[in-house]
């Protein structure tokens, strides 16, 4: 080993190179993807799988030097797949997606070789190690502001959903997505998978590639002691029917124990076998998915292979594991390219594809979107009672019919939320064809069981670029909000306008009486009301079905944004007009009703059930003397002041708050009472502002009752408590 003087600059900050490379002066003599070409020729060409073992191996390097540089991250996973990654490379394929984010460290090395990471300034090895983990630099998960890489990562289990959406968004387009074997404990993903290609059985161009590596996070994955045939028989019993598994063991000429073997320990010769088997697998596995059958890639190899521990000590570094331990550098020695290998891997990195992943994945430019012209809302009079969500129901078919792409998820049923005709409309898409349930194939309703497998889809949409809806019972909503947060953070940081990824939450827990404390989960709204301080989230509360026609009226407009609109499916007093809701989307709130009095009350209410007795409290007062104000909070975001919110911090920021004046003409009284019939978190800003005699009613917790009322009312939210409480506040 020598520390090389005449290397690519590229290459600064590399510690170790090698001498020399068996087999490099017959097969490492011209980059193996042609000037001019996008993949290699053949996966059984000599040189095209020597290039490929070269480029594992600098991924195995890049991820090990880059962790070991801070002491921290995860090199492990990824080592068990990166013959894999380089094979769809040296394809052609980098349209790439992962469950797993905690292979970040080695997704980064891939986009590093070739120059996507330059787009953020990064241009030497060194900039990388000096910026993995740091602040604007390479977060330790996957983000959304890394060029080259489509998708965030974090919770697992979530990944095939980006694959899938980019799959349904790009026909003819590849979009691998590599799934650990500890992921693969999670529920989500089999399920996901057959319900999409239940719902969309000709888009197969997504491609599952499990990475078996035997071992989870800290011990062994639960799926560690399937055989080979118990493993394809899961998959095949899930609904694939291509199924390639490649055993790094069937390669072994090293006598390694157990099921789960290391590529980089076999011979030379026995490294090139395997390398050109998983070519041959990947390319075969490829055109299966393009050509229309549903398929996975299964590669079977031990977590490890090719760094400095195997198994789930690989998993990640600790403080102490440095550069300087013997055994990162024996492994990062053994690793060890010449400068030409370097040159020649970038070289086949940078032809691949068209270019690097910055400048041609898919989710590298914007998206563009069919004009939706004007939606028409219907402006119901004050007075009458009307659905909100059915009349945010009647917009959505609109979106719908001028939006082939556009799609609506729910997991409990449109018809349960008071939105039937969204099914009536746009139809839920179904292999079985049935007038009586508005179900048929080419239907834009995706209703699978699992929460996750609606926000997931329909998320990652809106982050690929497309229009979406996602629908769901306020109390069930939990399930799915992990991807949906992903992908908000994510939003916010990225580098190009997107779509909002707009959501629908209906069935409050005040309409829940009967069913009881099962469905009545106000407490996800603690879950906005944090994210709220990002930046970019926007939780919106209509006080009625104008409101609610306005909110979504905007949601659409919005780019880069996490939208959820919460709003009741029962049948509502029309209180308010279409602009005041309009107007409420810049000032946070509008005032409804005004009543004079020698002192003055402010009701700030956020929802729409809860003006209810709201509006009997003033009356209360009113008869006592006592004035009112009944302030209508619609966007509760608008109200921070903005050193509360990194909103600057966006991409494509929203700057819109509510300057001190404009505050204080809304909320300025004698005394405020903040009132809502979910987390009182959401009121946090007129709690900060406010300088008044202040309170908080909030929702405590549920139980069964005959009405809403009911609910109310073992909550606190009762007209006389208002007016005890603001009685001993103006006292």
């Amino acid at each position: 080993m020598s520390v090389a003087t005449a290397t690519p600059t590229f290459c600064d900050g590399i510690q170790y190179f090698a001498e020399t490379l068996p087999g490099f002066d017959q097969y490492g003599g011209e980059a193996a993807i042609a000037p001019g070409q996008t993949a290699i020729a053949s996966p059984s060409d000599p040189k095209a799988v020597y290039q490929t073992l070269l480029a594992a191996d600098a991924l195995r390097y890049l991820t090990l030097q880059i962790t070991a540089s801070k002491q921290s991250g995860h090199p492990g996973g990824f080592a068990s797949i990166a013959d894999g990654i380089a094979a769809l490379v040296m394809l052609g394929y980098k349209n790439i997606t992962t469950e797993v984010g905690h292979h970040a460290p080695g997704f980064y090395s891939n986009v590093f070789l070739d120059q996507s990471l330059e787009a953020m300034g990064i241009n030497t090895v060194q900039g990388m190690r000096d910026r993995f983990r740091e602040t604007h630099g390479l977060l330790g998960h996957l983000s959304g502001q890394i060029p080259g890489l489509l998708n965030p990562a974090g919770p697992l289990g979530q990944g095939q959903h980006f694959a899938m959406a980019g799959a349904k968004l790009n026909p003819g387009v590849l979009f691998p997505v590599t799934i650990g074997d500890g992921g693969l404990g999670e529920p989500y993903i089999m399920s996901s998978f057959g319900h999409f290609n239940t719902a969309y059985p000709d888009t197969t161009n997504f491609l599952p590639i499990l990475v078996w590596n035997g071992y989870s996070q800290e011990h062994h994955s639960m799926v560690s002691t399937k055989t080979n045939a118990e493993m394809l028989a899961y998959w095949q019993g899930n609904g694939f029917a291509e199924v390639i598994l490649l055993d790094a063991k069937d390669y072994d000429d090293a006598d390694q124990p157990g099921d789960y073997v290391d590529s980089t320990a076999f011979s030379f010769a026995g490294r090139l076998k395997f390398t050109q088997a998983l070519l041959e697998a990947t390319d075969k596995a490829a055109k299966s998915a393009l050509g229309g059958t549903l398929t996975v890639l299964i590669v079977k190899q031990l977590k490890g292979a090719g760094v400095h521990k195997r198994g789930a000590k690989s998993h990640n570094l600790y403080p102490g594991d440095s550069v300087e331990k013997d055994y990162i550098i024996a492994a990062l020695q053994a690793r060890a390219l010449t400068p030409q290998a370097w040159e020649l891997v970038r070289t086949n990195y940078v032809r691949a594809n068209g270019g690097p992943a910055a400048q041609t994945a898919v989710t590298e430019s914007v998206r563009p979107v069919p004009e939706l012209g004007s939606v028409t809302l219907q402006e119901f009079p004050l007075g009458d009672k009307q659905v909100s969500t059915t009349a945010m129901g009647a917009m959505v078919v609109q979106v719908g019919q001028a939006d082939p792409d556009f799609v609506v998820t729910n997991a409990d049923g449109n018809a349960a939320s008071g939105i039937n005709n969204i099914n009536v409309g746009l139809k839920i898409v179904h292999p079985t064809t049935d007038a009586d349930y508005f179900q048929q194939p080419q239907g834009q309703v995706y209703e699978p069981l699992s929460e996750d497998a609606c926000a997931g889809l329909a998320a990652a949409q809106a982050l690929f670029g497309a229009r979406s809806l996602w629908c769901s019972y306020e109390s069930f909503a939990i399930n799915g909000l992990p991807i949906w947060q992903t992908v908000t953070q994510a939003m916010a940081e990225l580098r190009r306008p997107t779509p909002a990824t707009v959501c629908l939450f209906t069935a409050g827990a005040l309409e829940q009486g009967r069913n009881g404390w099962t469905h009545q989960r106000p407490e996800v709204e603690n879950y906005f009301a944090a994210m709220m301080r990002n930046g970019n989230v926007f939780p919106l509360f209509p006080c009625d079905a104008n409101s609610t026609q306005a909110c979504y009226e905007w949601a659409l407009q919005q780019v880069n944004k996490g939208i959820t609109i919460t709003v009741s499916k029962s049948p509502l007093p029309i209180r308010s007009t279409v602009e005041q809701t309009r107007d409420a989307l810049t000032h946070g709130a509008f005032v409804l009703q005004e009543t004079p009095g020698e002192k003055t009350v402010v009701f700030a209410v956020l929802g729409d059930m809860t003006l209810i007795p709201a509006l009997d409290a003033a009356e209360q007062l009113k008869a006592q003397g006592i004035g009112s104000k009944v302030v209508v909070v619609v966007s509760p975001r608008r109200l921070y002041r903005p050193s509360d919110v990194a909103a600057d911090l966006c991409s494509e920021s929203d700057q819109g708050f509510l300057s001190a004046a404009e505050f204080a003409a809304l909320f300025d009284g004698d005394a405020v009472l903040a009132i809502t019939g979910g987390s009182g978190a959401m009121l946090e800003p007129i709690l900060l502002r406010s300088t008044a005699p202040r309170d908080l009613f909030a929702w405590k917790r549920g139980d069964t009752a005959a009405s809403a009322a009911a609910v109310m009312a073992f909550n606190g939210l009762t007209a006389a408590a208002f007016v005890q409480r603001a009685t001993t506040l103006l006292s």
